[in-house]
C-alpha cells in the first residue's frame, strides 16, 4: 500500500475546489459554493483527485477533518460522468455509501442532498434500521434506485431480498468509519456486500484509526490502494517544561483537552458544578451505558441549578424516531446538554458544540478521541474534559503515549453536594429509584469489560462511594458485590427506610404495582394456609402420596417454563388487540408495564428488582444475613436490567 506525502497540517489549505485536477463540474462547484465551501481541507485536497483519477484510497485522518466532503464530491462526480455516457436504468445501482450507525448514515444523506439534486434522473435512498422494510421494498420496486446510503445490516437485508437490483455496473463504493463497522460486528454483512459488487470499481475506505481488521478489509476490498494519512501538529512540553516540541496527533487542531480527578462519591456533584458554570454553552456528556443515560436524564433536570437547562437523552436503545428527534432538537439549540452513549461518538457533525464531557471513560480507548472530536470541527475551537478517579489516573499517561495531550483541571472547591437532592427524588418517585439501581448495576458490569483492565480494575471499585455518587438509597445486592468483597465503605444508609413504601408518581404504574403486590400477598397467604393441613395429614398417617422432598431443578425449570409460556401468551394476546385496534398503544404499554418515556421498553414491576433492592429496615449494612434474604441480581432478557 503506497503512502502519499503528508498534506499540509493547517485546517484549510490554500487550494480551492475550483483548482483541483482533474477539475470538478460546474454543478458540483455550484453546490459547494452554495454550502459555503470554497477552500479544501488537507484530507479533501489529497483524496478527491485520487478517487477521480481511478485510484482506490484508504484514508486515515483526524476526526472533524472534513472526510464526508472528501468522499461525497468525487462520489457525485463519478456518478455524474457515468450518467453522461449512458443514463442508468431504473434498478441499476451506480454508487453506495456504507456507515456504521443510523445517525451517521442520516447525516451523510442529508449533507449529500444538495449534490444529489444536481444529478438528473437519479434516485437515491437512505436505508437504516427502525423503518418499515415493506414500504422500502415497495418504493424501490416502483420508483427504482441508483444510489444507496445506509447501514450494513439494512443494505445487506435489502440486497438479499430484492433480485431486481443490479450491481454489475456499480462505479464507486465508500466505507465510512471502517474501524467502527468492524467493531460493531458488521464484518459478515460487509464481506457479503463486497462479494456481490464488481471488482472493477473505485473504493474509498475512511477511518480515523487503522486497526488490523481495517487493514484486512482494505486488502480484501481495495485494489492496490493509495493510503492517505493526514495528521495535525500539537505542541507538547519538553522534558524540562520550558521548551516545546511538535508531535503528530489525531486530535483536531483547535481542541483543548483536560482531565479532572475526583472521588466517586463527589463525581456527580462536580458534574453539576461544571454544568452550572457553562449554562450558556452547548455540551455533550458521554456515559457508559443506556441505563446511565436514562437515569441521569431523569435526575439532572430535577437539580435546582439545572432546571432552566434543556437536557436531551440519546442512546441506541431508543426508538429510531425518538433518536432522530433528539439529535435534531439538540442540533437546533444555541445552548443545551445532550446525554448520550457511544452511539453519538462517531462522525456526527453537530453544529456549535462547545464542550465534550466524558463522565465515564469509554470501554474502548480508541473511542476517546472520537468522542472529543464532536467539538473543534473544521478549524473551530472546542474543549473536552474526562472525569477520572484517583485509581484511574494512569489513564492520563496512557493517552499521552497515544499522542493525546491532556491538562489537569482542578475540582470545584465550592461544589454543592447534590446527593441529598437525588435521594429525595428517589424517595418521591419509585421510577427514579429503579432507574438508579439499573444504571449503577449496568455501569459496574460495563466497567468489568473495559479494554484497559489493567487501569480500570473493577475489583478495586469503591462501591460504597460510587453508590453515594449515584444517590442510591441502598446498595444493590448483586454477585459482583457479594462474591468479590468490593468495598462498601463510604455509603451512608438511611434509617427506617422501607423501599416497598416508595410509590411511582405515575398513578397508572403505581396502581399496577399495588395490584401485583396484592396478588403476591394472596398467593403467599394461600400457601401459608395449606401448610397446617399438610402437617395434619402427616400426623394422621395419610401423607403417603405427599412428597416430602423439595422440588428438583428439573421440576423448578418446568414450572418456570410454564410461567414464561403463559406470560408470552398474554403478551401475544395484547399485541393482537393492539393490531386490531381494540386497544391503543398507550393502553398496550400500560398493560405490558412498559416505562413510557424510557425508550428501552424495560419492565418495571416491583418483582423485577425485588432481588436487588433489599428492604430498608433489614439492610442497613451488607451483612451475611441481608445478603441471603435479599436475593441476587439476575440478568434476564425480559426485564432488561443489565442493558448497556
Amino acid at each position: 500500500m503506497a503512502n502519499t506525502a503528508d498534506p499540509p497540517t493547517g485546517t484549510l489549505t490554500s487550494t480551492s475546489f475550483s483548482d483541483l485536477n482533474p477539475p470538478l463540474s460546474d454543478s458540483v462547484l455550484q453546490a459547494l459554493e452554495e454550502g459555503g465551501f470554497v477552500r479544501c481541507t488537507p484530507v479533501q485536497e489529497a483524496t478527491i483527485p485520487l478517487l477521480l483519477g481511478h485510484k482506490d484510497v484508504a484514508i486515515d485522518a483526524a476526526t472533524g477533518s472534513g472526510k464526508t466532503l472528501a468522499f461525497l464530491v468525487p462520489f457525485v462526480e463519478i456518478v455524474m460522468r457515468c450518467c453522461a455516457v449512458s443514463p442508468p436504468k431504473k434498478h441499476q445501482v451506480l454508487g453506495m455509501i456504507i456507515s456504521p450507525t443510523r445517525e451517521l448514515s442520516s447525516q451523510i444523506y442529508h449533507v449529500a442532498q444538495p449534490f444529489f439534486m444536481k444529478l438528473s434522473k437519479i434516485n437515491s435512498m437512505l436505508l437504516v434500521g427502525g423503518v418499515d422494510i415493506k414500504s422500502e421494498l415497495k418504493k424501490i420496486e416502483e420508483e427504482g434506485v441508483n444510489i444507496l446510503v445506509g447501514t450494513p445490516g439494512k443494505l445487506f437485508d435489502i440486497m438479499d431480498r430484492l433480485d431486481i437490483l443490479h450491481f454489475r455496473d456499480l462505479e464507486i463504493l465508500i466505507l465510512d468509519e471502517a474501524d467502527r463497522l468492524l467493531e460493531m460486528g458488521f464484518q459478515k454483512q460487509v464481506t457479503s456486500i463486497l462479494a456481490r459488487l464488481p471488482k472493477q470499481r473505485r473504493t474509498g475506505l475512511f477511518s480515523a484509526t487503522q486497526t488490523e481488521a481495517v487493514e484486512e478489509l482494505s486488502r480484501a476490498g481495495l485494489r492496490n490502494p493509495v493510503r492517505v494519512e493526514v495528521k495535525t501538529e500539537v505542541k507538547s512540553k519538553g522534558n524540562f517544561g520550558s521548551s516545546h516540541q511538535s508531535a503528530p496527533s489525531k486530535t483536531p487542531l483547535g481542541l483543548h483537552m483536560e482531565y479532572m480527578i475526583c472521588e466517586s462519591s463527589n463525581k456527580s456533584s462536580q458534574l453539576v458544578a461544571f454544568l452550572s458554570q457553562y449554562l450558556s454553552k452547548k455540551i455533550i456528556i458521554y456515559f457508559m451505558t443506556c441505563a446511565c443515560v436514562d437515569y441521569w436524564g431523569v435526575v439532572l433536570p430535577q437539580i435546582k441549578t439545572l432546571k432552566s437547562s434543556k437536557i436531551i437523552p440519546l442512546h441506541g436503545k431508543m426508538k429510531q424516531v425518538n433518536r432522530e428527534k433528539a439529535l435534531a432538537s439538540f442540533s437546533s439549540l444555541p445552548s443545551g446538554i445532550l446525554l448520550c452513549t457511544d452511539v453519538a461518538a462517531r462522525g456526527l457533525d453537530i453544529p456549535g458544540v462547545d464542550w465534550i464531557v466524558q463522565y465515564d471513560p469509554p470501554q474502548d480507548p480508541n473511542v476517546f478521541i472520537h468522542r472529543a472530536g464532536r467539538t473543534a470541527r473544521i478549524g473551530r475551537q472546542g474543549s473536552a474534559v474526562v472525569f477520572l478517579s484517583r485509581k484511574e489516573e494512569a489513564y492520563v499517561e496512557f493517552l499521552k503515549l497515544r499522542r493525546v495531550p491532556l491538562e489537569e483541571r482542578q475540582c470545584s472547591v465550592d461544589a454543592t453536594d447534590i446527593v441529598p437532592q437525588i435521594r429525595h427524588a428517589a424517595k418521591e418517585d419509585r421510577d427514579v429509584m429503579e432507574k438508579g439501581v439499573k444504571a449503577f448495576v449496568s455501569f459496574i458490569r460495563a466497567y468489568k469489560e473495559h479494554h484497559c483492565s489493567y487501569i480500570f480494575r473493577w475489583k478495586e471499585l469503591d462501591v460504597g462511594n460510587l453508590a453515594m455518587g449515584y444517590g442510591l438509597l441502598q446498595i444493590p445486592s448483586m454477585p459482583e458485590v457479594k462474591h468479590h468483597s468490593l468495598s462498601t465503605d463510604g455509603f451512608c444508609t438511611i434509617d427506617d427506610l422501607d423501599l416497598s413504601l416508595i410509590k411511582y408518581k405515575d398513578k397508572a404504574r403505581e396502581k399496577q404495582r399495588q395490584k401485583a403486590l396484592k396478588k403476591k400477598e394472596t398467593e403467599a397467604g394461600t400457601s401459608h394456609d395449606a401448610k397446617p393441613e399438610k402437617s395434619k395429614k402427616k400426623r394422621d398417617g395419610n401423607d403417603a402420596n405427599v412428597p416430602s422432598k423439595k422440588k428438583t431443578g428439573r421440576q423448578r425449570r418446568a414450572i418456570q417454563s410454564k410461567e414464561d409460556y403463559e406470560e408470552l401468551e398474554q403478551e401475544y394476546r395484547l399485541l393482537k388487540k393492539l393490531k386490531k385496534g381494540a386497544i391503543d398503544e398507550e393502553e398496550y404499554e400500560r398493560l405490558m408495564g412498559f416505562r413510557g418515556e424510557a425508550e428501552e421498553n424495560e419492565r418495571s414491576d416491583d418483582e423485577n428488582i425485588s432481588g436487588i433492592i433489599v428492604k430498608g429496615k433489614k439492610n442497613k449494612k451488607l451483612t451475611k444475613k441481608s445478603k441471603q434474604k435479599g436475593g441476587s441480581w439476575k440478568s434476564h432478557s425480559k426485564s432488561g436490567l443489565s442493558m448497556r
